[in-house]
């Protein structure tokens, strides 16, 4: 169970880093277009309806119209996304249900390896 995630049967908000993450890093400024990572899409197809996919990504807003139209034209699901983060960590902080349930957790993946744990839920 090293790489499982043991998560409650709640929906979930489910936040994503874009380049990297889940297409290949700088892809739309090296190779001029953006390549979606192995697993990426048929992962977040799996998630459940209830579910909500944000995606957070450095991008500038002159990015903005192009990276939408690729998500679209390949079916990549999420239901907000915003632009112009800073470079620096991604930092969650939220609290613990009464019952004991972490409200946070934290998945760190290698750049362009879309290697994200199963996920189990609790019964």
């Amino acid at each position: 169970m090293e790489n499982t995630l043991i998560l409650s049967t709640l929906p979930k908000t489910w936040i994503f880093d874009l380049d990297g993450t889940l297409l290949k890093h700088n892809g739309y400024k090296l190779e001029g277009k953006d390549t979606v990572l192995t697993g990426a899409r048929e992962y977040l197809d799996g998630l459940p309806g209830e579910d909500r996919i944000v995606i957070l990504t450095s991008r500038t807003e002159e990015y903005r119209e192009k990276t939408l139209c690729f998500l679209k034209e390949n079916g990549i699901r999420y239901d907000e996304i915003l632009f112009g983060m800073p470079l620096g960590e991604r930092i969650l902080i939220n609290d613990r249900k009464p019952s004991g349930l972490d409200m946070a957790v934290a998945v760190n993946l290698d750049r362009n390896l879309f290697d994200i744990p199963e996920i189990a839920r609790e019964k």
